[in-house]
């Protein structure tokens, strides 16, 4: 099978890239090495056993190039992170979500049918809560006043009563809270739309949070373990937001290149997307993550810092059942062995700091 892998030389790309070569296929990788996440505009040296072309998705010449003689696409190419502020929605927009129609587009004029497309769980927002009185409801929006006196649980909001948060499902209600979160929700609408005007399958992976090898550092669109391993290689105690109970699902990312290939390899509804969460199965809270890796690296104790970034979110912890039955998939990694072997594993490049007054061209150019 041949297998154009979009974003190939990045973190969760490239690993699914080796992967698929370790089992036979033909991989063809394009990415566009974007200052946000690599320090360097050269390609990796893990990028060498494929077939690279430093390019963008947003360019049709390079992309309908690249899929003839394809048999499916592994579209893991964006822009991710929370981000900096509201500068960033142009290149979130831009790379994103019209870098993903120049694909379809490109897939519908060179006949290929299958997609496997990295969503996020971002898309869900806040995770599902219950309240012991009326049931699964949406949580009320955070208050500041909350947050700075140290309140942060979910509240009910028609009886105000603490919410109990549980596994999200892949049909639980959609609601962005970032510019990021915004670009892969309407990545999954765009690659819907596709599969039904042309009969194609997607399978969209909502990623929970990933870790491990090639993570990018030092750099506010890296993941939350990858911000907590650059402190501790530079002395510092990772800083910890609210009270550190926040749950997440920490997925390793050779279990989440597994879960690609798994997709690839396996036949989803023509004419349709499939959401399928990508996790562990086993939540831990933020706090536990600081404190595993801390231990880890032999680096100093994480500091619990209270308050909360604007779009940030209490709970999600995904509910893995869909990924089990559709796609054989199952977590092998454990958290332990996971952060012990992240602890020492190879990151990326240092990402070169941006001005703080750069605008989004400027951090994506410069």
């Amino acid at each position: 099978m041949r297998v154009l892998v979009t974003g190939g030389a990045g973190f969760i790309g490239s690993h699914i890239a080796d992967l698929l070569a370790d089992g036979g296929d033909d991989v063809v990788v394009l990415d566009n090495l974007l200052p946000t996440a690599h320090g360097s505009r050269t390609p990796p040296p893990y990028t060498g056993r494929h077939r690279f072309l430093r390019g963008d998705v947003t360019d049709t010449e390079i992309v309908a190039e690249l899929l003839d003689g394809a048999d499916a696409v592994c579209h893991q190419a964006a822009v991710v992170g929370h981000g900096v502020d509201p500068s960033d929605a142009p290149s979130y927009a831009l790379h994103n979500d019209y870098g993903t129609a120049v694909l379809l587009a490109a897939m519908h004029a060179a006949g290929v049918r299958k997609l496997v497309l990295a969503s996020s769980m971002v898309v869900y927002g806040e995770g599902r809560y219950a309240c012991p009185d009326h049931g699964v409801v949406p949580p009320s929006p955070r208050r500041a006043s909350d947050v700075d006196a140290g309140r942060f649980e979910p509240r009910c909001p028609t009886c105000e009563a603490e919410l109990a948060w549980q596994l999200v499902p892949e049909d639980a209600p959609l609601n962005p809270r970032s510019t990021y979160a915004a670009t892969k929700l309407a990545q999954e609408h765009l690659a819907g739309a596709w599969a039904r005007q042309t009969g194609g399958s997607v399978w969209a992976m909502r990623y929970h949070n990933v870790y491990g090898p090639r993570m990018p550092q030092n750099t506010p669109y890296a993941g939350v373990a990858s911000l907590f391993r650059s402190s501790l290689v530079r002395g510092e105690a990772p800083r910890v937001l609210e009270d550190g109970r926040q749950q997440r699902d920490f997925v390793h990312v050779h279990d989440v290149a597994r879960a690609n290939v798994l997709a690839l390899r396996t036949d989803g509804p023509a004419g349709d997307l499939t959401p399928v969460n990508v996790c562990s199965g086993t939540p831990h809270t933020v706090g536990e993550l600081a404190i595993e890796l801390a231990r880890a690296c032999g680096g100093p104790a994480p500091q619990v810092v209270g308050g909360a970034r604007a779009a940030d979110v209490r709970h999600v912890v995904a509910d893995p059942a869909r990924a089990r039955e559709l796609l054989g998939f199952t977590a092998e990694i454990g958290f332990e062995k996971g952060m012990a072997d992240f602890a020492t594993a190879e990151l990326r490049d240092p990402v070169r700091a941006q001005p703080a007054n750069a605008s989004a061209t400027e951090r994506l150019s410069s």
